[in-house]
């Protein structure tokens, strides 16, 4: 995702750029203070683009400039599709450039997101033909009727048919754009910028092959133990007896986990802890000794300690945080 491009055309929602920039960059700028400097990734290339390179004018009349016209742009890893203000069908009739462009970012094997509205940029091109969508829940009559071929999910916020992602809102899309962090960057990364743009409990994106991307890769003996340790996290099981319990070696357990996932095997529990133990805070009324218990840590400071290492807050503040609601429509 080294390369990502906002595609800007009239009566978009601003908010379908500006929030998920914002995103990434402080996904950026926390990376770039965590690693080393021999170790720092080129900046991200973010660029806005319009089909000409003009400025469009947004529904609220605030006017967005474009960095460069749409054909300036070869290859984006990541593209987003704005969200369109009312009835899409003007947009999509003065903005037919845009098509064969995104035809050939998926034929290139990169990542459209498409914003409400903005999904139906990839179905007028034909990408979601067979495929599973959803848009704005105001327009799903006239999406259905429009994309007969497109396998419209009417009680999903968001799909995903490889790397073809479709969201209802811009709220959905800034919990997409949380899980393109985590797989840019890391899992640690991700949930501190979730904590930073939305104290509330929100539920994150869980792709159709699991919650953990580090599932998709092509050693499948590791994956199964991804799977395993999923169901059984909680097992006061040490690293070597994992190892042990599927035949390996400590060393060439580790090693291959590794490879595979870019991450040790303690890290990978450690997070499915951490992950479990969030879930727990907001949706139980568990003392926190009672969750870290339950998430397989018998030392509360131990837990308390990991905690803060993965969302840079203790349980206890996470859980005042999350549970602050002081606003009353009586």
């Amino acid at each position: 995702m080294r390369s990502v491009t906002f595609f800007l055309c009239n009566q978009m929602l601003a908010s379908g750029v500006t929030l998920p920039m914002e995103q990434l960059r402080a996904a950026e700028s926390l990376a770039q203070a965590q690693a080393p400097k021999h170790q720092q990734r080129p900046a991200l290339d973010i660029r806005l683009a319009s089909i000409d390179g003009q400025p469009v004018q947004t529904h609220s009349g605030m006017r967005l400039m474009a960095d460069c016209a749409l054909s300036d742009i070869s290859d984006s890893h990541l593209t987003y599709l704005p969200a369109l203000w009312r009835n899409p069908r003007v947009q999509l009739k003065h903005n037919r450039a845009l098509l064969p462009w995104l035809q050939q970012q998926h034929q290139l094997g990169n990542t459209i997101a498409g914003v409400g509205t903005g999904c139906c940029f990839m179905a007028e091109a034909g990408l979601l033909n067979g495929r599973d969508a959803t848009t704005h829940w105001h327009y799903f009559e006239q999406f259905a009727k429009a994309y007969p071929q497109v396998q419209l999910k009417r009680d999903y916020f968001i799909t995903q048919a490889d790397n073809l992602f479709c969201t209802g809102s811009v709220n959905s899309t800034a919990d997409l754009t949380i899980y393109f962090i985590q797989r840019e960057f890391s899992q640690p990364i991700a949930m501190h910028v979730e904590r930073h743009f939305f104290h509330e409990i929100r539920k994150a994106f869980e792709p159709p092959y699991g919650a953990h991307t580090s599932l998709k890769h092509p050693d499948e003996g590791i994956a199964h133990i991804q799977a395993w340790l999923q169901q059984n996290c909680t097992l006061p099981l040490t690293i070597a007896q994992i190892a042990q319990r599927y035949d390996m070696s400590l060393r060439s357990f580790n090693r291959r986990f590794k490879a595979a996932t870019n991450q040790s095997p303690l890290q990978y529990l450690q997070q499915l802890r951490i992950l479990m133990a969030r879930d727990l805070l907001q949706t139980s009324n568990l003392s926190i000794s009672e969750i870290a218990y339950n998430t397989g840590y018998q030392d509360l400071a131990h837990f308390t300690a990991l905690f803060k290492k993965y969302l840079n807050t203790t349980p206890s503040q996470y859980r005042t945080t999350v549970r602050a609601k002081l606003f009353s429509a009586s």
